[in-house]
């Protein structure tokens, strides 16, 4: 996917039409780290101006700078973690998606990205005080995801989640077809063998997004809820709208969007 990148921090923002007219694929708009700076000046804050933004970064397309000012961007348990990571690329990847989270929302709220106030909601599974992070305040929500070389983040006013995943192998297929909803595994079953890996990646990442959107993870059963194998999304809940997102070949993405 290649896009113009006209500013030092952003390309235009993918800002989409109001909810109930959502494209039935949206596009993201493409991120350049390489203006983020720590203790950098900042715009007035902008304020989210429509119902949903996506943007994308590709961790291979950052150089060393890039890399290095987004790691100066994270606090101090971020840069633990990335640490944690014993391949490069893993590492690169969790720095870039942080850097990137931090990018959007200094822009948004006018705040230095690497003055955030940002928190760990708890744990949906044990309770413990390392959830997924998220703003003291409520007036903005996010997602954030990333895989492989790719990493993308979502904003709205309202609960939202995103999710990108490489395109699953047939014995990664066959290994989650318990996690299906009874209704995808047999659509899943009807398709030929080389289509399947496709068909389950693009469920999969539908069934990521909305639990994301909820708060639960993976700790609510993705079985439970049907998102479709289809070229179409099917909206798990009536109150949520369920979108697949443009992104480069061998990935599949898509975001959930509470809109009631």
């Amino acid at each position: 996917m290649s896009e113009s990148r006209p500013g030092p921090l952003l390309a235009p923002p993918a800002h989409a039409p109001p909810a109930l007219s959502l494209p039935e694929r949206l596009r993201p708009a493409v991120m350049d780290l390489s203006g983020l700076r720590s203790g950098g000046p900042v715009a007035r804050p902008r304020g989210s101006r429509r119902p949903l933004e996506l943007y994308l970064a590709e961790v291979g397309s950052q150089d060393r700078l890039a890399l290095r000012r987004a790691r100066e961007l994270l606090d101090a348990e971020e840069r633990a973690r990335a640490s944690a990571f014993h391949r490069p690329r893993d590492r690169d990847a969790y720095v870039v998606a942080h850097a990137a989270l931090r990018g959007v929302l200094s822009t948004l709220m006018g705040v230095p990205a690497d003055a955030l106030p940002l928190v760990r909601e708890p744990c949906p599974g044990c309770g413990g005080p390392h959830g997924r992070p998220a703003l003291r305040s409520r007036d903005v929500h996010f997602s954030l995801s990333h895989s492989g070389d790719l990493v993308m983040v979502a904003l709205a006013p309202t609960p939202v989640g995103v999710d990108v995943e490489g395109l699953a192998t047939a014995r990664a297929v066959l290994d989650a077809r318990p996690a299906l909803h009874v209704a995808e595994a047999e659509e899943l079953a009807l398709l030929p063998l080389h289509e399947r890996p496709v068909a389950f990646t693009r469920t999969w990442v539908r069934k990521e997004a909305y639990l994301k959107g909820l708060g639960t993870g993976l700790v609510r059963d993705p079985s439970l809820d049907y998102v479709g194998t289809g070229p179409r999304p099917a909206a798990p809940a009536a109150e949520w709208t369920l979108r697949d997102v443009l992104v480069p070949h061998g990935y599949a993405a898509a975001v959930a969007l509470r809109t009631g």
